[in-house]
């Protein structure tokens, strides 16, 4: 089975993870989500969410993506964390593919990531860190290689749907979003 991982830190965006750990489990993809710390999580608007796990406990497992919710401090707090950055710089030098949305994209870029690669994000957030490498665009979703980056609570389900085409085909993420249409 295929398995994501999505790291939660405190004050991250609860649209942005709830919307792509939902449609991504609707896809039939494995996610797992791991606290910094092990204990619950509370988000930017003040919603708890309890993990599955710690990062501890995952940080040498393989995964076939890994996925950071944006929001602040959230992404800052996925940024100022080395475990994070092993993580991606192990999966996406693997090959693997690596996603961020809102201000999360410039965790992939402390971790060296977005070198010589299109992304997008919250706006102002790639602009303020001097990519000279880096094309910053303005799209809702951007996919450069095994890089995938998405600019905020307003994309994410256009975001967690290109994540489930990157993993499971276009012909799930077309199953998965017709689907979504048609619910009452």
């Amino acid at each position: 089975m295929v398995t994501v991982l999505v790291p939660l830190a405190e004050g991250f965006e609860e649209l942005e993870a709830v919307t792509i750990i939902d449609l991504l489990r609707r896809a039939d993809i494995e996610v797992i989500t791991a606290s910094l710390d092990g204990e619950p999580v509370t988000a930017s608007r003040g919603t708890r969410i309890i993990a599955d796990t710690s990062l501890d406990a995952v940080v040498e497992q393989e995964f076939d993506m890994v996925v950071l919710p944006g929001g602040l401090p959230g992404a800052d707090h996925l940024d100022r964390d080395e475990r994070v950055h092993r993580i991606l710089q192990r999966t996406a030098g693997s090959g693997r593919p690596v996603g961020a949305i809102c201000a999360a994209p410039k965790v992939l870029a402390t971790a060296g990531l977005l070198e010589h690669k299109k992304a997008t994000g919250y706006p102002g957030v790639l602009d303020s860190l001097g990519l000279e490498t880096t094309e910053i665009t303005n799209t809702a979703v951007q996919l450069d290689g095994n890089i995938l980056t998405s600019r905020g609570p307003g994309t994410a389900m256009d975001f967690a749907l290109e994540v489930i085409a990157v993993l499971a085909g276009v012909q799930k993420r077309d199953e998965v979003e017709s689907a979504l249409e048609r619910a009452a």
